[in-house]
Order: C-alpha cells, then structure tokens, then sequence
C-alpha cells in the first residue's frame, strides 16, 4: 500500500532504505525521546527494516523531491499496538530526522495515515503517545486533533528497557470527522 501526500509518498520500507534509514536513526535525539535507541550501523537499520518495520501498515517517509527516506509512520491495529485497543482501534507511530523537524511533515504524513485509517480500514479511534519533554510529538498530536486521553506512569519499554511516564492521546471517528471539517 502506498499512500501520498503533498510533499511525500508514505510506502513500505525496502532493505535499499538502510543507509537512509541509518543516516538518521543514528542521531542521539531522534530514538530515545521516541521510545528506542540509536541504530548502530547500516546493517542494524537493515536489520529493524526486516524485523520492525516489515508491516502492512508501517510507511517509509519519502520526500517527493529527493526520493529519500527521511522518516517513519506506522499504524498499529488492535494487538499489535503498544496500547491495549480493541480491534477496532489503531495506534499512529512516528518519526523524522532531525533535518526535518518543524517542517510540519509528520503532521501531513499523520493526517493521511489518519484518513486512511478512518475512510479505507473503517477504524474506530486513533490513538497516540508522547513521553514527557518530546514537546515536538504532543505538538504534532495537537495539530492533527488529537486530544490528551490519560497518563500512564512507570510503563515498560521493552526496546530501551526502562520505564516511563507516557501521555496517551486518542482521536474517535467522529471527532476526526469534526476536525477535518474545521480544516475546510
């Protein structure tokens, strides 16, 4: 599945996008604040590209004028979310390297990840996470209409092993509905 935005073709990840992907995953302040740690090699990435990214649901973040993989989106349903949804409901997952931040390309990407969600898989609600001080994600979240839900403190993360407070956000179809229509 592929979809598209102005400024980006949201597509699966392909092993030949392990170098791109490396180039930015290696960055101390794209993982961590995310939820996972820095990739440590080309191979590594090609390695999260087969054993992670490897969904029907989960996007490459392609800029359109260079043809680069310079992020990720991922759309997680019912149990393969980090959250425990029904199978009605999905989780929207993402990240940018940092040459990108503020351009506003997670919030396109996300907004179309959300309109497919809704209108093609006929989703329920969305829901999204944040951890304390990725003031840049909640704002993504905020920009795209979801609204903070609840707050789940010492929650494990089982790819940094750790625990963390994470701010859970969640949009329903109809708020969704609502929201596009205050877009026009």
């Amino acid at each position: 599945m592929k979809l598209e935005t102005e400024r980006l073709l949201l597509r699966p990840w392909q092993e030949s996008d392990a170098a791109d992907l490396f180039a930015y995953a290696k960055d101390e302040r794209v993982g961590p604040i995310a939820g996972w740690p820095p990739h440590t090699s080309v191979e590594h990435s090609r390695e999260v590209i087969r054993d992670v990214f490897d969904h029907p649901e989960v996007y490459a973040l392609e800029l359109k004028q260079n043809h680069r993989a310079v992020g990720c989106v991922g759309l997680l349903i019912g149990g393969n979310s980090n959250f425990d949804i029904s199978e009605h409901e999905g989780e929207i997952a993402y990240w940018i390297g940092v040459p990108y931040w503020g351009q506003g390309l997670v919030p396109e990407a996300v907004r179309e990840v959300m309109r497919h969600a809704f209108e093609t898989l006929g989703l329920q609600a969305l829901w999204c996470g944040y951890y304390p001080h990725n003031n840049q994600s909640q704002a993504a979240q905020a920009k795209c209409g979801f609204r903070h839900h609840h707050t789940e403190a010492n929650t494990y993360n089982r790819f940094l092993d750790d625990y963390r407070t994470e701010h859970i956000s969640r949009i329903t179809y109809q708020e969704w509905l609502e929201y596009v229509q205050q877009q026009r």
